[in-house]
């Protein structure tokens, strides 16, 4: 019901979708002719983003690159606006040993980048504002932008584009208009920014470029990259346990990302039960009613455990007195790369080149 009032809103706003398109054209075009100014940082910025709005996998691209940085031991900070936090300006999240806000004030996403990556993480709407700070509070030589394909204010030296393939393989559908239509926040001209593209396949084999976008990534750098399950932990205690220990259990699933169907397919694949199921908005801030809420569908369905993600987990987790007697897990997944030998190279020639 939800995507159906979703999808009806769109084609109401469709008449703005030409003007958008106007401006998308007009501010990128005063950018390009330096109309505009582009800072440098005293730091090699990497950013990390998207042509659409949510689902591509950006956050756990993120991941990845910083444990690829981590195991050559660069000096790095993660920087992201924080989409959807209480806080306001700039904010640092963790100094690499602690993190040291609440997940409400450093928006979920970055909470558990900080938690997963132990490097010095901020957020900050001005990125190039929060960038400067980033640096000199951690003294960071490489600064990784977490969404900021959009935010040319600050100047990039990689720049790195996600693509979900199944989005990718929606050859002529609404999804591939601009917004408010479609999805898209830049047409696929504008991937002629980017210095390499990652094609996010997710759970799902590998397709090829639709021959109709296949002119778009002619002369780019292009990579394919996947999810892994690396296991189910459970949200109080951490402890891990193997996706097949979960095998015909009855959960309650409850998910609050940008499309879950990548989500709910891997478990659906894993012959985990998923028809009791809460699929709530993208960066959803819980609260009592929904833990209400959880409880009574984990009650009415004689659910043996809630299945979450890691997203939703670090929200979630403030309410285990709410759900001491509640059973509740999240699956853990990370972004893999087919050829990461090769990744690796071509990422560290960028950084050493510069």
């Amino acid at each position: 019901m939800q995507q159906k009032f979703i999808k009806i809103f769109r084609v109401l706003l469709s008449p703005l979708t030409f003007f958008y398109a106007i401006i998308i054209k007009w501010r990128n075009s005063l950018f390009d002719h330096r109309f505009f100014r582009i800072t440098k940082v005293n730091a090699y910025v990497i950013s990390v983003g998207n042509l659409t709005v949510g689902g591509s996998g950006k956050t756990p691209a993120v991941i990845f690159i910083a444990k690829i940085l981590k195991s050559f031991n660069k000096s790095v900070g993660i920087l992201s606006r924080g989409y959807s936090r209480i806080s306001r300006g700039y904010l640092f999240v963790s100094d690499g040993r602690q993190v040291k806000v609440t997940v409400d004030e450093s928006s979920d996403e970055m909470f558990f980048v900080s938690t997963e990556t132990n490097y010095p993480t901020a957020v900050s709407e001005r990125r190039v504002e929060g960038a400067r700070k980033l640096i000199k509070q951690s003294g960071a030589k490489i600064i990784l932008l977490d969404d900021a394909f959009q935010h040319r204010w600050i100047h990039r030296d990689f720049d790195i584009v996600m693509i979900e393939q199944k989005f990718l393989n929606k050859v002529g559908s609404i999804e591939q208009k601009l917004l408010p239509l479609g999805s898209m926040r830049e047409p696929f001209e504008s991937l002629n920014r980017a210095d390499a593209v990652i094609i996010n396949r997710k759970f799902s084999d590998k397709t090829e470029i639709p021959e109709k976008l296949a002119y778009y990534f002619e002369g780019k750098t292009v990579f394919t990259g996947f999810y892994e399950s690396t296991g189910i932990f459970d949200v109080k205690t951490a402890h891990k346990f193997s996706v097949e220990e979960f095998r015909g259990q009855k959960s309650l699933v409850v998910c609050g990302i940008a499309r879950p169907y990548s989500f709910l397919n891997v478990l659906e694949k894993n012959n985990i039960d998923i028809k009791n199921k809460m699929i709530l908005p993208d960066h959803k801030k819980y609260s009592l009613n929904e833990i209400q809420t959880i409880r009574k569908k984990f009650y009415d369905s004689n659910a043996n455990s809630v299945l979450t993600t890691q997203k939703d987990a670090v929200k979630l987790i403030k309410f285990s007195k709410d759900l001491d007697d509640i059973d509740i897990f999240y699956l853990k997944i990370e972004l893999k790369i087919d050829n990461t030998d090769l990744f690796e190279k071509f990422l560290l020639n960028k950084i050493k080149t510069n």
